[in-house]
């Protein structure tokens, strides 16, 4: 690695380990906790690359961004934060940011991602957008936050697609956050000023039903909700509703529960509409995906009740752990509820293990993994996905080179979870998969797997 780079944190810890790693790395290091200095080398002409958090003694990080931007055009920045909200990653690349990183993150993926940035060629700038006008106010409260891998990937996807033309289909269990993403995809976007329009099977009525949701859009966004509830008749007209839209013609976004290639396989979802809606498919992960999530979300919770005049609550580490540990099979909706009722019935500041339990009662521990099928073999899932992907390409025979990719497919998750059962230990990890070390660290390079539980940043 070799370059200049400008490392901007007010944590001490965070700018000794950079500088330690990156100058070991080859690269030369400037450091400060300001980012008037920050500015100050960037408009002396030092520094390839720019390492910054976002809430700096003196000022906002991406709010510098456009402002680094017009002074060093090319100049790649990446951002990390302890803000791990949809937020955040939506503002960073809205500011043109090179890459974002959740803290705390992982020293070796931060390390791979400056190499690429000093390696990249200087691109030309897109014309930034001041920050005030990306992050409506009223939705700075979304219960999008998560720090986990699942959550940071769906993060930087809504931040790709929010101002594309493509339709999103928006698919995950209930009271995971559907509608939120997809209110978020329009607050966010260049369509943010226009309606965004629910339409429900009842808007749908009639012969003027269709024209008139569209009028209501008005170039905005129309989501049609829990589109796999849908019946023949309904599915048809918004057939007829996408073929006859204009060049002003409305976002179109659509969430489901439930599995629309099985319902079209099934004869019970038109496969017409199937294909118009998933021109961006969006997954969002339950609770039991992204269960390091949960004492963040329940913490945001606690925050939220008391900004809304709820007495100032913590959970004792014993009631964490009983949060942490149950499955939520109503995911972040039932947390959410369960957070707030803890807020009133709870009498003193800490919140009890025993409170948790008595608020929860009688609900199942345990819940059946989406999807169904519990039974199943592994063969039988791998080939339900399959046969979905070649499903996916209407007849035609997807590209040459399946058999390396359906090989990185598996491979990739396999490592990945191997080494996070065996804490990044390497040795115990080739050991468990039963291939020679060497091999493990040679995929682990060729899949760019990211090594985690090593050492973690704050």
């Amino acid at each position: 690695m070799d370059g200049t780079v400008l490392v901007a944190d007010d944590d001490r810890t965070i700018r000794t380990v950079l500088t330690q790693a990156l100058t070991r790395a080859g690269c030369k290091v400037h450091a400060t906790s300001s980012l008037m200095t920050l500015m100050r080398w960037v408009e002396e002409g030092k520094g390839d690359l720019v390492i910054s958090d976002v809430i700096m003694p003196d000022g906002n990080g991406l709010e510098t961004l456009p402002k680094i931007s017009e002074k060093r055009p090319g100049l790649p920045v990446i951002i990390i934060s302890a803000q791990n909200t949809i937020m955040t990653a939506i503002q960073a690349t809205e500011a043109d940011a090179y890459d974002y990183l959740p803290k705390p993150f992982d020293l070796p993926d931060l390390m791979k991602r400056a190499a690429r940035a000093l390696d990249q060629k200087r691109r030309s700038p897109a014309p930034s957008k001041p920050v005030s006008e990306i992050v409506p106010s009223a939705q700075e409260d979304l219960p999008l936050v998560g720090r986990t891998p699942s959550m940071q990937a769906l993060y930087r996807l809504v931040a790709r697609v929010m101002n594309t033309d493509l339709p999103v289909l928006i698919t995950g269990e209930s009271g995971t956050g559907k509608s939120l993403i997809a209110r978020a995809i329009h607050d966010f976007s260049d369509r943010r000023t226009l309606p965004f329009v629910v339409a429900a099977p009842a808007d749908l009525e009639g012969m003027d039903g269709p024209s008139t949701v569209m009028a209501r859009a008005r170039g905005g966004s129309i989501l049609f909700d829990e589109v796999g509830d849908l019946g023949e008749a309904a599915q048809a007209k918004i057939v007829r509703m996408l073929d006859a839209m204009g060049d002003s013609a409305p976002r179109v976004m659509a969430t489901s529960q439930k599995d629309l290639m099985e319902r079209m396989e099934a004869g019970e979802f038109r496969q017409d509409l199937f294909y118009r809606l998933g021109g961006v498919a969006i997954s969002v992960p339950s609770l039991r995906e992204r269960v390091d999530d949960i004492p963040l979300l329940a913490n945001h919770f606690l925050a939220r009740a008391e900004r809304d005049g709820a007495s100032l609550r913590r959970f004792s580490s014993e009631a964490m752990d009983l949060v942490r540990a149950y499955s939520w099979p109503g995911n972040v909706r039932q947390l959410e509820n369960t957070i707030r009722r803890l807020t009133v019935t709870s009498p003193a500041e800490e919140i009890t293990r025993a409170e948790v339990e008595a608020v929860l009662g009688s609900q199942p521990a345990i819940e059946p993994l989406m999807g169904g099928g519990q039974g199943d073999k592994l063969s039988a899932s791998v080939a339900k996905h399959l046969r979905r992907y070649f499903d996916l390409h209407g007849g035609v025979l997807p590209p040459p080179g399946l058999y390396t990719r359906i090989l990185r497919e598996v491979e990739g998750p396999l490592i990945e979870i191997a080494l996070e059962a065996t804490g990044g230990n390497q040795a115990k990890c080739a050991e468990l998969l039963g291939i020679n070390r060497n091999t493990l660290r040679k995929k682990i390079t060729d899949l760019d797997i990211r090594v985690t539980r090593r050492r973690k940043l704050m």
